[in-house]
């Protein structure tokens, strides 16, 4: 029989392989008949199965890996705020004391000095968690962290400068979670004629 090399035959088009007939090696053992004997045969269907086998088992870890995190994301959106809320708890309890010691009494002066304790407590708490108010009268109006509500003509002050702070803004960390709402200067009527 004589040997035969890759250049001895065409290139199939689908598999970019050596149509060869009859090789061993290009046809997966097969014989000059074309066929190819049992145990190579069944070698193949046992790797194919073992494949398949171990895709399926991919699928359903890949399955199982979405669900835990499916479940771990809405475990964390349900409790979430659970270190907020337990921190508040004593402030609460403040509240609630205030309340019960401030029933029958006339006395103003003590109630709005326990508020204001409980008031400091309570800005403590959120500090901690990273809410700060936002510093704004007498700066530059920036549209970043300022929401204008008026313009107001001031002689004294530059023009587009905070003047007053109607609501609060409030950052977290550095993200601006509300904007303060603010009046803003502008010139006076007798510059803008100038």
């Amino acid at each position: 029989m004589s040997e035969t090399t890759p250049q001895d035959h065409p290139i199939n088009e689908h598999t970019g392989t050596p149509d060869a007939t009859g090789t061993p090696d290009a046809t997966g053992g097969a014989d000059a008949d074309g066929h190819v004997p049992a145990d190579a045969l069944e070698e193949t269907r046992a790797e194919a199965a073992q494949l398949k086998d171990q895709f399926l088992r991919k699928i359903a870890e890949f399955e199982n890996y979405k669900r835990r995190t499916r479940e771990e994301k809405d475990l964390l959106m349900k409790y979430g705020a659970e270190g907020v809320l337990l921190d508040l708890l004593p402030v609460i309890d403040d509240f609630e004391r205030t309340i019960a010691a401030t029933k029958g009494q006339g006395d103003v002066a003590t109630i709005a000095q326990g508020v204001e304790l409980i008031y400091g407590k309570f800005m403590r708490v959120l500090e901690n968690r990273g809410l700060r108010p936002m510093d704004a009268t007498g700066k530059p109006f920036d549209v970043d962290f300022h929401d204008a509500l008026l313009q107001v003509p001031s002689a004294d002050v530059e023009p587009g400068t905070v003047l007053e702070v109607v609501e609060k803004g409030y950052l977290l960390h550095d993200k601006v979670i509300r904007h303060a709402k603010v009046t803003v200067s502008r010139e006076t009527d007798a510059e803008g004629a100038a």
